[in-house]
């Protein structure tokens, strides 16, 4: 009824509209030289007045008719809580171990790699709709920690990526990233297919040819994100610890993923929009039938508005009588 009902008045009203333009239009042209001086040929301005009122009349009416048959809605300033079906998820898998504190990131090279991670999901966050998005965060050094799962408050996500030591909360070792992929494949199964994003940022480690867990239905796309400087390498453990990118490019490509260096540049939006959950957030996909209506609206009831405005003063250039006095 809401969508059907609407429509069919404001195809009536074209109907009529067309009509009662056409018979005028017969009128009009009886008149015209008393109108538009002794050529009888109306100004622009009174050629468009016709189809103008042809197209705001049914858009005025499809408007009104379908503001008056929805529901009424209430903006709260609390987000409404989605159901688990209509849920986007994005699954962050954040690697924590010490190397991750080293200062060589950014354009500069002055940021810590932890510093450069937390500005790039900043950017991802800005360019994204997370209004349906829910956010689960695994820990990854020396094994797997789940951190928060399907979290809303992104303020729980900058604390996370800020400087919190996490690091103390594994056994001094090798960083294993497999395990925190296998730990956020566990935590994404019960999701609805293609739900989710899997998001990897790390400074590289080294990829056994085995192991590599396989990503359920829920998983739409797999984004790995390499911070540090791929060139120059800083000690620490002693050894010489840089981003591995041939490592985190491999990753992507056995994940059926893409590969970011997002040392000097954030993701572009591009690789955003290709990634399953992650839609980018463009004003028009959110534009819901209660938006258009009030869109149609407005215009339609602008322009049967000022229309008569404008045929008053560029309707015609025919001025008879004598001129004006000055």
């Amino acid at each position: 009824m809401v969508e059907v009902l609407p429509l069919l008045l404001a195809t009536a009203s074209l109907v009529i509209a067309a009509g009662a333009e056409a018979l005028h239009l017969r009128r009009v042209r009886a008149v015209a030289p008393l109108a538009f001086g002794p050529s009888g040929k109306p100004s622009v301005t009174a050629r468009l007045a016709a189809p103008l009122r042809i197209l705001a009349i049914p858009t005025l009416v499809w408007g009104l008719l379908t503001l008056l048959l929805l529901p009424p809605a209430a903006h709260r300033s609390t987000p409404k809580e989605t159901e688990p079906a209509d849920r986007q998820h994005l699954l962050l898998v954040l690697d924590v171990s010490p190397s991750m504190r080293l200062h060589d990131a950014g354009p500069g090279g002055k940021e810590s790699r932890m510093q450069r991670a937390r500005a790039v999901i900043d950017s991802v966050f800005a360019r994204i709709a997370t209004d349906r998005l829910h956010t689960s965060v695994v820990a990854v050094y020396n094994g797997a920690k789940p951190v928060v799962q399907e979290t809303r408050d992104l303020e729980v996500i900058h604390n996370i990526l800020g400087d919190l030591p996490m690091h103390y909360a594994f056994q001094s070792g090798k960083t294993r990233l497999l395990d925190g992929l296998a730990s956020a494949v566990e935590i994404s199964k019960p999701w609805p297919r293609k739900s989710a994003t899997l998001v990897l940022v790390s400074d590289g480690d080294s990829v056994p040819p085995t192991g590599m867990p396989k990503m359920p239905p829920s998983i739409g796309g797999v984004l790995v994100i390499g911070v540090g400087d791929p060139l120059k390498g800083t000690f620490i453990d002693g050894r010489n610890s840089r981003q591995d990118g041939s490592a985190l490019r491999q990753i992507a490509t056995r994940l059926g993923g893409e590969y970011h260096d997002a040392n000097a540049k954030l993701v572009p939006t591009a690789t955003l929009g290709s990634l399953g959950s992650l839609k980018t957030d463009d004003p028009t996909e959110r534009l819901t039938r209660r938006e258009w209506a009030l869109i149609a609206t407005a215009a339609g009831a602008i322009t049967l508005a000022f229309l008569p405005l404008l045929l008053r003063h560029f309707g015609t250039s025919f001025h008879p009588g004598p001129p004006a006095r000055v």
